[in-house]
């Protein structure tokens, strides 16, 4: 495999794993977030049921 072949992979490859990467980055937040609000829902649900 000579440089330019390489080059070629990795300017081709780069590009969408850099935008799985951010996506990763964008969506692992936003799922953290969520799952954060759904705990504290469900610790609001149980403080209404055990009045």
């Amino acid at each position: 495999m000579t440089v330019e072949e390489l080059m070629k992979i990795i300017a081709n490859l780069g590009f969408p794993i850099a935008v799985s990467i951010y996506l990763l980055v964008i969506f692992g937040n936003k799922l953290d977030r969520l799952s954060n609000a759904v705990e504290n829902l469900a610790r609001f649900i149980d403080g209404l049921n055990k009045k």
